[in-house]
């Protein structure tokens, strides 16, 4: 009670003192808080500045602006989305990346003074001032953060099966309970109609559950194998160099695309943007990184040297005319009844092949007395469970 009494008097003798303390204590703290605030508006203003700075560079880009006598759409050359198509031009991310180290001098010197012929011709007719190439890079830039945009994702199908059993459910509640429609052969076609297509959706998708035909992919260097095999006639067998004697076909190295490329620097279609990439990856002494296009399930064993080496198979027999394609696509599906059906009606070169001639002397002899004349992979055990699934 003392003490309580003691505290009250020290308190209300020193009130002033305390009041004055309080007041300083406001004081200050809504000083920090004008600052914060004043801090937070520079803030905004400034990303909004930085927000209008790239709405103009993108509409530069796009050629929503006129600039000049002339306007260029940027993009029309360097996509700015996702495709699945083969441009040989840049992307726009790809000159953000290649580009993000350089200041906007160099950029607009490289812009409007091209050295190599490639951009030269591509770059004729562009006129841009120094500040609207600056906002074109501020734009570009962007992309190393936000990516390309993706497409939009397809629901329609499976828009259309949901509705399918809505529209089955509907009818057979309205059969059995509601019984709103009293003609019951109406509710009878609907389930059917409704019951067929919903099957052959499921049937269709679990027998493409795992199968990537015509499955294609832009690869981080864009190579061509029309470029190449047709156009420079290289065999394929110079870069697939084990396909006739082992497992995998092989993925040529960075040292052999050199090869070439120690003295070709520029290509007709990209000129020395995808070729640098090469060479920056020797030099750096690190491999190229590929994106596979045909792979078979893990459980499934596929030899190239028993089907190009024994076999003689032509490539184009599995991966289609790859030599008149720029990007190159899975052909077939890879698919087992697609392999048996092969394997079923494929006639071997039994006799004039070195592979069998130590092997299957029975088949030998039935040669020798003209009892048979051709064989299929099947009859030579083709088809048994265990030779790709051991």
């Amino acid at each position: 009670m003392q003490l309580d009494l003691s505290m009250k008097r020290f308190i209300f003798n020193n009130l002033k003192i305390i009041s004055l303390f309080i007041g300083l204590f406001y004081f200050f703290d809504l000083q920090v808080f004008a600052q914060e605030v004043d801090s937070n508006k520079n803030l905004q203003s400034h990303n909004l500045f930085k927000t209008d700075d790239l709405k103009i560079g993108e509409r530069l880009f796009l050629g929503l602006i006129k600039t000049e006598d002339n306007t260029i759409n940027c993009a029309s050359c360097h996509n700015t989305t996702v495709i699945d198509t083969f441009n040989w031009n840049p992307s726009a991310l790809e000159i953000a990346i290649s580009t993000q180290y350089i200041d906007s001098a160099a950029f607009a010197n490289m812009l409007l003074n091209p050295l190599t012929k490639k951009i030269s011709e591509a770059h004729k007719n562009v006129k841009l001032s120094a500040e609207q190439i600056v906002l074109i890079k501020q734009y570009l830039n962007n992309f190393i953060i936000s990516g390309l945009e993706k497409p939009k994702m397809h629901i329609t199908r499976l828009l259309f099966f949901i509705f399918l059993i809505v529209l089955f459910v509907v009818a057979f509640i309205d059969l059995t309970f509601t019984k709103k429609i009293k003609f019951k052969p109406i509710h009878g076609l609907i389930m059917i109609v409704t019951l067929f297509f919903i099957f052959k959706i499921i049937v269709e998708d679990a027998i493409r559950l795992g199968r990537t035909k015509d499955f294609a992919s832009l690869q981080t260097i864009k190579f061509s194998h029309k470029v190449h095999a047709t156009d420079n006639k290289i065999d394929c067998f110079y870069c697939h160099h084990t396909a006739e004697t082992a497992k995998s076909a092989g993925i040529p190295s960075t040292n052999v695309c050199m090869n070439c490329h120690e003295l070709v620097r520029e290509g007709t279609n990209s000129g020395r943007f995808e070729i640098n990439k090469i060479i920056t990856n020797w030099e750096k002494e690190q491999s190229t990184h590929w994106i596979r296009i045909h792979k078979l399930p893990d459980h499934v064993f596929f030899s190239h040297a028993q089907h190009a080496g024994v076999g003689k198979l032509d490539c184009s027999e599995c991966h289609g005319k790859v030599e008149e394609s720029h990007l190159l696509r899975q052909y077939s599906d890879l698919s087992m009844g697609w392999c048996l059906d092969c394997h079923r009606t494929r006639k071997v070169n039994f006799l004039g092949n070195e592979y069998y001639e130590k092997t299957f002397k029975e088949f030998h002899e039935k040669f020798k007395k003209n009892t048979l004349d051709s064989l299929t992979v099947a009859e030579l055990g083709g088809v048994n469970c265990m030779k790709c699934h051991y």
